[in-house]
């Protein structure tokens, strides 16, 4: 079984378009500033062969992946990720500020896939043991709204999960808003519909109100 850790794991989760991303950045550089180690990464992705898996699971040519198949390419993704990198930083202390975590996979493929919350939660049980987040920042935004920003923005590179019609990205929204009311201890919901500076000025305000920091 996996070591508690010390230090404190930070997730930010929400749809593409949501700006956490770049709300990530700046809360990662103002933790630096304020003297924290800090460590700053991605999901699907963060280490090399998690990077490996990202380009299969989101490479738009894939579009007849199976379900599960995704599910599954998340799930161990996410091992390799937290044993090669999260829990080495944890144990050492560290905040570890993660862009997507487990949430992401039970919004996405638990409920809009349909595989359901509670089966992918016990695939990623297997892979995460017991080390899920001390406190997750969701932002939220209405999938039409977040698509129009992906859509705005010139040079980002579409994925295959972009692709998918709207009503997909409204079942991720109700999946969050499901694993939000679960894991309720340790949400917290941002607009993200707000001009940026706003969204992390907030986000920011409930770090250094819920973890002290």
């Amino acid at each position: 079984m996996t070591t508690r850790q010390t230090g404190r794991f930070i997730t930010v989760e929400g749809a593409d378009g949501a700006g956490k991303s770049t709300v990530a950045t700046r809360l990662y550089e103002e933790l630096c500033k304020k003297g924290w180690n800090v460590v700053l990464t991605r999901e699907p992705g963060g280490i090399e062969i998690a990077e490996k898996i990202r380009d299969i699971i989101l490479n738009p040519a894939y579009v007849n992946m199976d379900k599960r198949t995704e599910a599954l390419l998340y799930a161990a993704a996410r091992r390799q990720h937290l044993a090669e990198k999260v829990l080495p930083a944890l144990k050492a202390g560290m905040v570890v500020l993660c862009d997507r975590f487990i949430d992401s996979s039970l919004a996405y493929q638990g409920y809009a896939r349909g595989i359901g919350i509670d089966e992918v939660f016990a695939i990623n049980q297997f892979a995460v043991e017991n080390c899920m987040p001390d406190l997750t920042l969701y932002f939220d935004v209405r999938p039409e709204v977040g698509l129009a920003r992906i859509n705005a923005t010139k040079g980002r590179e579409i994925n295959r999960l972009d692709l998918e019609a709207l009503d997909f990205h409204e079942k991720v929204r109700e999946g969050y808003r499901v694993v939000r009311e679960r894991f309720a201890h340790r949400f917290v919901v941002i607009d993200a519909e707000r001009p940026v500076d706003q969204v992390y000025q907030e986000a920011l305000r409930e770090l250094e109100t819920r973890l002290q920091v």
